[in-house]
């Protein structure tokens, strides 16, 4: 028999655990929560002081029984779920269904599975704490008043598997109020000026900036006319010469929201995929003789802080490595946010002395590029910051004045390890220019003026979605993967070469909402509840008190919207075509990935068919058929025959409408970073790239 029982939420933590203990304790699992408000009934006593129902999950049952008399045998119990409100919430369930003192010593938290992590922690019991208990408990029971007494409203004015939440609608709201931007958007005429320069025999870009001395904004062709006419012949004289040194300083290591940005920009994962191995990473990984170990610390978190043992262990790795003058001089006090609930530490690597070369017999490829982003922005935020050398270099003319900047790294610092990915501007590079000074002539070559036009805002990708979230306030670290996961599934929104657009249904539903339940989609009013909340969770505040203020409004509008909202139909839009099968018309459906076709005569006949463009080319394969643009479930644009199955042509590439002329086989558009390249898909023919 085991003197001391441990109960953690998953498996694989709990392997990892038992490692550290000793023979004396069992560490079980809990899988998760075990007790939780029913699914078929609300479960919230509104005339009780909203007291909820909670019973056993369904399943569960095995698992608790195991748990009780694993319980029963120990001289003490401990809980170590995650540490943070859910986790501390699963504690106090565990806690009520095996009949512990919630007063008691029972509670362990860590913030990472390592052994002198996991042996402090449990020098250090304590009782649970009820603040936290009640903050997971007010938020569990405000988002299933607003659920549950929303949904059944928009299933039977709309149609049934719809829902609305308090942070999900938010998110759709700032989705579809961004396409209305889009929508709205009148582009604004602009024109540059773009020169390349000769000193002697070096040559250098410069860009038009102005006239007499002033920045001078070039709307028009006549605009550009009147300055191409003023400058006279091709020698220009450098009019001023600035020469800086800048330093730019690392990235913080990453939150949970930074996290789920970057893994998106540099990995492209979606924030589901990223929390769900940044999970996996945190519980332990079996690293062969050394056993099964933590490697990160624990991945929810809105804090920027590291503990001291970090700060050393990082320094000492940084000096050894790349030497002493890459590592940080002062320890810098990180900015804590307003917002931020500074529980736990930032995420980062268990140990600096793991370096991921070091683990690539260990995990997977996907494991071990999210372990190297974690390990690499830690390593940096801890390193000297970049030095860089830059020049700027007035050219003038008449009166005309052309600028040209350049930057060369005089010391790369942390930028030696990692540099931050950026959704706006692209990596900084050496770009020289030559050694110039007031005075010298240099001349102008190929002046070459480009009309454009100002562009909507971009559609949101799941790294912007997130970063707007959390600036606005909004939703918690562990809610912006379910949150976008749950906009998708609903079919609200669709994904588009990775950018969200909005759908009929989630225009419908937003509108919906909107007229009946205004303070749902109303950012202060969701920035205002997570505040109420930390206060909830520091003391200040009792939960049920604002979920009464809360309800006072809410009931009355939800009695006028049973009454007072319209069914809405949505009507399939014809496609034009009949069904192959049964000659009843097709008609256009929003499914959970987009619009597809679908027959009319449904359910009697279940036909449906893709959305597909035809581009005008002849299959390549079966040479029947015509190549068409078709999206994968994951909205990817792929090529294949119009005759699949009978002919399984596919290409990921868009062919074109002529042959190589060097094998004559079929020409392809191949999508690089900066343009497209046509190729032949059998010889090493190219073309010159476009952009």
């Amino acid at each position: 028999m085991s003197d001391y029982l441990v109960i953690v939420e998953s498996p694989a933590k709990a392997k990892t655990i038992e490692r550290y203990l000793g023979k004396k304790y069992k560490v079980k699992a809990s899988m998760g929560h075990v007790r939780d408000l029913p699914k078929s009934q609300i479960g919230v006593n509104v005339e009780s002081d909203f007291e909820p129902k909670y019973i056993t999950i369904r399943g569960k049952g095995p698992v608790l029984k195991e748990l009780k008399t694993a319980a029963k045998k120990a001289k003490k119990v401990y809980l170590a779920a995650d540490p943070d409100r859910e986790g501390e919430a699963i504690a106090w369930h565990l806690a009520n269904t095996l009949e512990l003192d919630v007063h008691s010593d029972c509670r362990v938290v860590f913030n990472e599975i390592t052994k002198d992590a996991i042996q402090e922690s449990f020098k250090h019991p304590r009782a649970i704490n009820m603040d936290l208990v009640d903050a997971q408990q007010a938020r569990r029971v405000l988002d299933r008043l607003v659920g549950y007494k929303i949904s059944p409203i928009l299933w039977k004015k709309v149609k049934k598997g719809l829902s609305a939440g308090r942070v999900q609608s938010v998110a759709l709201r700032l989705v579809i109020d961004r396409e209305k931007e889009i929508k709205e958007f009148l582009p604004e005429e602009y024109w540059k000026i773009d020169a390349d320069f000769l000193k002697g025999n070096e040559k250098f870009e410069g860009a038009f900036y102005g006239v007499g001395g002033k920045r001078t904004e070039l709307h028009s062709e006549e605009d550009v006319k009147q300055v191409t006419n003023s400058i006279k012949g091709s020698k220009f004289t450098v009019a001023n010469v600035t020469k800086k040194e800048r330093k730019r300083n690392p990235a913080v290591p990453f939150i949970t929201s930074t996290l789920q940005q970057e893994a998106a920009r540099k990995l492209n994962f979606r924030a589901k995929k990223t929390m769900m191995i940044a999970q996996q990473l945190y519980e332990g990984m079996d690293l062969g003789k050394d056993g099964t170990i933590g490697l990160i610390t624990y991945m929810r978190t809105d804090s920027t802080r590291i503990s001291e043992t970090a700060q050393n262990e990082a320094a000492g790795y940084i000096q050894e490595t790349y030497g002493k003058e890459f590592l940080a001089q002062d320890k810098k006090a990180e900015k804590k946010n307003a917002k931020s609930q500074d529980a736990h530490e930032a995420i980062r690597p268990t140990s600096t002395l793991r370096d991921p070369g070091s683990l690539k017999e260990f995990l997977s490829r996907d494991q071990l590029r999210l372990y190297k982003l974690i390990w690499e922005r830690f390593v940096a935020s801890q390193m000297a910051p970049a030095i860089l050398d830059t020049m700027s270099v007035d050219l003038e003319n008449n009166g005309v004045l052309f600028r040209s900047t350049g930057s060369k790294i005089k010391f790369s610092g942390f930028m030696k390890v990692y540099v931050e990915g950026n959704d706006d501007q692209v990596e900084e590079k050496d770009r020289m220019l030559p050694d110039l000074k007031e005075g010298d002539r240099v001349v102008s070559k190929d002046i070459e003026p480009s009309q454009h036009f100002t562009q909507p805002p971009p559609r949101y990708t799941e790294a912007r979605l997130v970063r707007t979230l959390e600036e606005l306030g909004i939703g918690r670290p562990s809610t912006y993967a379910p949150t976008l996961d749950t906009i998708q599934k609903r079919g609200y929104v669709a994904l588009d070469n990775k950018r969200f657009i909005p759908t009929e249904l989630g225009e419908i539903v937003l509108e919906l909402v909107m007229e009946f339940f205004p303070e749902i989609i109303n950012v202060e009013f969701t920035v205002d509840m997570e505040n109420s909340l930390d206060e909830v969770e520091d003391g200040k505040m009792q939960w049920v008190s604002i979920i009464r203020e809360f309800y006072k409004e809410f009931e009355k509008r939800i009695i006028r919207a049973e009454n007072e909202m319209e069914s809405v139909e949505i009507k399939d839009e014809p496609a034009g075509v009949d069904c192959e099968l049964c000659s009843n018309p097709m008609v256009f459906k929003m499914g959970r990935y987009g619009k597809f076709m679908a027959c009319s005569n449904f359910p009697d006949c279940r036909n449906t068919k893709p959305i597909v463009k035809d581009i005008g080319v002849t299959c390549p394969k079966c040479e029947k058929g015509n190549i068409v643009e078709r999206k994968s479930k994951k909205r990817r644009i792929f090529y294949g025959c119009d005759q699949y199955p009978e002919c399984d042509f596919l290409s990921w590439d868009k062919p074109i409408a002529r042959n190589c002329p060097k094998c004559d086989h079929m020409l392809v558009e191949k999508k690089l970073k900066k343009g497209v390249q046509v190729q032949c898909i059998n010889c090493d023919y190219k073309e010159s790239q476009q952009k």
